[in-house]
């Protein structure tokens, strides 16, 4: 789809001030989702878990936090949690982590993965936590909570589909001729486990934005011949169009290599790469003219406000070791 009203995201990319950088020494932090509120106060969701249990504790201990900030540009305060740990009967009630939060006719809708299974504490990866992973929402009058949580997941596997082994990586946008669109990441079966697949993407449609939703058959942001080829989607819609940025894993999209990619759709249902796909490179520029190399920048999300682009948020690392990471909050020049 070519046309003359794409967003050139590479070139809208604005340096960083440091205090763009949400970062806390006692906790990993992924992921990142934010939205103004009524109060004026910019409010930031976000993954956490004890930094001293290593990266892949993320599996088996996130939590999704709350902080506020008058900028949308830091510097950020952690406010409390929204969604914790609770009882291991519950779908999602080891783990809560991938935050997205949306607002519909004055309602917050926070919507996640979460898990149970075993309660394993390991440095290693925890396969059975990650194959118990489910789509969920919580929904809340104010940023503050409380939050409401539901008992079944919103989105479920389904024997036999490319979900079959887990679902994850929920992202929701409201439809233009009503109802609510979401995009959301499956593993399959396909594949040997533990790990399984193909890993892809699916779309489903629902007229509440708290489903039930209904899942459409064919992936999207797929490549022929790659089992996984994106990952962590966000979507909106603008300028009579769906449009959303990705994950790239390893340049299948662009000549880029790992990094970020727009692509767009006119239904929600089938999508192609926008006119200008680079979003950004696994890099930062900071405000003090230093561009800094990552080694990775994920959960691509954007801050709206009326309707005008604001800030990337990603969670980002420095090296292969990840003994750290953070959230960063990117301007966004107007292009309106």
């Amino acid at each position: 789809m070519k046309n003359s009203d794409g967003i050139d995201f590479h070139a809208l990319l604005k340096p960083a001030p440091m205090t763009a950088k949400f970062i806390d020494p006692d906790y990993y932090i992924w992921c990142g989702t934010m939205m103004k509120g009524d109060d004026g106060m910019y409010h930031l969701f976000y993954s956490r878990w004890p930094r001293k249990l290593g990266h892949y504790a993320w599996v088996t201990h996130s939590e999704i936090a709350h902080a506020v900030s008058p900028s949308p540009f830091g510097p950020f305060t952690h406010a409390d949690v929204a969604l914790t740990r609770r009882d291991a009967s519950f779908w999602d009630g080891l783990c809560t982590h991938n935050p997205t939060i949306q607002r519909f006719d004055g309602k917050w809708y926070l919507y996640y993965m979460g898990n149970t299974g075993d309660d394993v504490v390991s440095k290693d990866f925890n396969w059975n936590r990650r194959n118990n992973q489910r789509v969920g929402v919580a929904v809340a009058d104010t940023p503050s909570g409380p939050w409401r949580r539901f008992d079944t997941p919103l989105i479920d596997v389904t024997p036999g589909f490319h979900d079959a082994l887990c679902t994850t990586n929920p992202s929701v946008t409201r439809r233009p001729d009503g109802g609510y669109l979401m995009v959301y990441k499956g593993v399959g079966m396909e594949k040997p486990l533990p790990s399984g697949g193909p890993v892809v993407h699916l779309v489903a449609t629902a007229d509440s934005p708290t489903g039930p939703f209904v899942k459409h058959p064919n992936p999207v942001f797929t490549k022929s011949g790659i089992a996984f080829a994106a990952e962590d989607p966000f979507i909106w819609y603008d300028r009579d169009r769906y449009r959303a940025i990705v994950k790239d894993m390893a340049g299948h999209f662009t000549d880029a290599g790992k990094s970020l990619v727009q692509f767009e759709s006119s239904d929600g249902l089938t999508w192609t790469l926008a006119e200008h796909p680079l979003v950004s490179r696994i890099e930062v520029a900071w405000e003090n003219g230093i561009v800094e190399k990552l080694h990775s920048l994920e959960r691509p999300q954007l801050l709206i406000v009326d309707g005008i682009l604001r800030a990337l948020l990603c969670a980002a690392d420095v090296n292969d070791k990840r003994e750290h990471s953070f959230n960063l909050q990117i301007p966004l020049a107007p292009y309106r």
